[in-house]
């Protein structure tokens, strides 16, 4: 399988993830507030906040017109999906973390393969060591 289709179906994919829970969030606000206090997150204000980061995060990776920025972006994804994998598990809800799990898994194939694909060069990525050799 070519690694641009790697790239880019993992990508694609974790994008589509983080709208549709920024959707969600915009459609049932009080049932995320409600599933949020059952994890012991009771910030008001998290909700909206939220929906800016999972808006923001994934057009900053898809339209790339920084790398610092969306080596950022994929930091920030990065500790969220992580969080919310542990918040699950912790709270006994194993059924709940897989969302973040496979979040994590697509993150991490999208972060690994860019430099492969995608102009500018990331010095974080795994791939930077090997387009480096090519050269």
């Amino acid at each position: 399988m070519s690694t641009s289709i790697i790239y880019w179906t993992s990508t694609a994919l974790l994008s589509a993830l983080y709208f549709s829970s920024a959707a969600l969030y915009l459609v049932k606000p009080v049932f995320v507030r409600e599933a949020q206090a059952r994890l012991g997150y009771a910030a008001p204000y998290l909700v909206p906040l939220m929906v800016v980061i999972k808006v923001a995060a994934p057009m900053v990776i898809l339209w790339r017109f920084s790398v610092p920025l969306s080596d950022l972006a994929y930091a920030g994804v990065l500790y969220h999906l992580g969080l919310a994998a542990i918040a699950h598990i912790g709270a006994g809800k194993l059924k709940d973390s897989v969302p973040a799990i496979v979040g994590l898994v697509l993150l991490l194939t999208s972060f690994a393969t860019q430099n492969a694909v995608r102009e500018g060069v990331s010095p974080y990525a795994l791939t930077h060591m090997s387009a480096n050799a090519r050269d």
